[in-house]
């Protein structure tokens, strides 16, 4: 008997020992590719941000399904970015350094971008933006599957000023994106001989937006173009039905379907957003991605703009890890100039001279309930314009200097920033 035990304990050992060696000699390649996500879970912007996470990981999932990259599973570590600049550089600076992560799909507003774009290009790494913004910026360590000015905020304000009038208010937060968008906006308002009747900044995550209430109900302009981002949206939407402003022309650039939905942006009756996507757009492709998003997260969950590219990045993503061979930065960087994907909203193609994506333009109007009843749309994708076409790459700085130099409304610290992110990147824009 102690014969048997002693033989069944050496087997066992003899077991664990190869186990072990197995384990040690299993190629680095099995391991799992990891990819970072930082986005906000807390603070202003969470109603916003969280729900690209889930869009990334329906996504994930659907290659992981399908067998995964190159014979590996793909990992998600994600990081709550808190609404906060700076946690996001930090947080991109660790994914790098530490968690060695071969790609971060991160950020939604300009001023979180900004600071990641200097964590990407000191590590030469690779980041995907889905939030349209205000152009005027190309990195070639960043792919934009956001909208570009000429794919919203010039149609948007074209569309606008065309079908409500030319007496226009302008409200936004006290941020990057807002400010330059606003001087895109004059310059078309300009054109036309139109009238900005104000121009008005809350810093964000501000609720209390009385005062901008008031003076639009005073001057009654014929349009609101709102900038605004987060959930100051939450407390503009109730103010201005609590002042009997329902009825008042609005186009909101930052505010999708989920957000309309939990800041009651659909009680606004003439409430209408510039868009690439809408979850109501009578395609296959979307109808899949509809209904798949719903088995994972629920029916009742509504989907927007950000969240289909940031869907769309993760697939661009893993066509070029499989186009490449690997997942290692360089060789990805390289092959993703050469994807186009059949997204939910249109086939989407990364434009090789400016890293930005191809895209729809759409406006649609809010209905009860968050969604939106296209109104336009353009025939197909319009390619990506980050510096819109009537200044040049210098004279566009010029106006960004000109701009921070003056401080109306707080506006110079957010621009100088911008300025000075762009003006230490300037070196690494003739490579692309």
């Amino acid at each position: 008997m102690h014969k048997i035990v002693t033989i069944l304990l050496r087997f066992s050992v003899a077991v664990v020992l190869i186990a072990l060696l197995m384990i040690r000699a299993t190629p680095p390649g099995r391991e799992p590719i990891r990819i970072g996500v930082i986005y906000s879970l807390t603070g202003t912007m969470s109603v916003s941000e969280a729900p690209l996470i889930d869009a990334i990981n329906l996504a994930v999932d659907e290659i992981n399904n399908e067998g995964g990259l190159l014979g590996r599973s793909v990992a998600m570590t994600v990081v709550d970015g808190r609404s906060d600049w700076q946690v996001f550089a930090h947080e991109a600076e660790r994914l790098i350094t530490q968690e060695k992560v071969d790609v971060l799909f991160a950020c939604w507003t300009s001023v979180c971008r900004k600071a990641v774009k200097q964590v990407v290009e000191r590590f030469d790494h690779l980041l995907f933006y889905p939030v349209q913004y205000e152009g005027l910026e190309q990195s070639p360590n960043i792919v934009y599957t956001g909208s570009a000015p000429n794919q919203q905020i010039v149609p948007g304000t074209h569309w606008a000023l065309e079908h409500f009038g030319s007496r226009v208010y302008l409200v936004g937060s006290d941020y990057i994106f807002p400010h330059t968008a606003n001087i895109i906006i004059r310059d078309l308002i300009t054109a036309i001989d139109g009238q900005v009747l104000a121009e008005r900044y809350v810093p964000l995550g501000q609720q209390n937006v009385a005062a901008v209430v008031r003076d639009i109900r005073q001057q009654r302009p014929d349009v609101v173009l709102n900038t605004l981002n987060g959930d100051t949206n939450k407390a503009f939407f109730a103010g201005l039905l609590a002042a009997g402003l329902a009825d008042i022309p609005l186009m909101s650039f930052s505010v999708s379907e989920g957000e309309m939905q939990a800041w009651r942006g659909d009680k606004l009756k003439r409430h209408f957003t510039v868009s690439s996507y809408f979850q109501s757009i009578d395609r296959p492709q979307n109808k899949r991605f509809v209904n798949a998003f719903g088995a994972r997260f629920g029916k009742d969950r509504l989907i927007g703009d950000a969240m289909e590219a940031a869907y769309v990045s993760v697939k661009l993503w893993a066509q070029a890890v499989r186009d490449a061979g690997s997942a290692e930065v360089a060789r990805v960087n390289r092959t993703i100039l050469r994807q186009t994907v059949n997204g939910p909203s249109a086939i989407r193609s990364v434009d090789l001279s400016t890293r930005h994506t191809w895209k729809m333009v759409r406006i649609g109007q809010v209905k009860p309930g968050g969604q939106f009843e296209q109104v336009f749309a353009t025939e197909k994708p319009l390619r990506p314009k980050p510096w819109p076409y009537y200044r040049t790459r210098e004279q566009w700085f010029e106006v960004l200097e000109s701009a921070s130099s003056r401080d109306k409304a707080g506006a110079s610290q957010g621009l100088q920033a911008d300025v000075a992110f762009e003006d230490q990147s300037l070196q690494h824009k003739d490579s692309q």
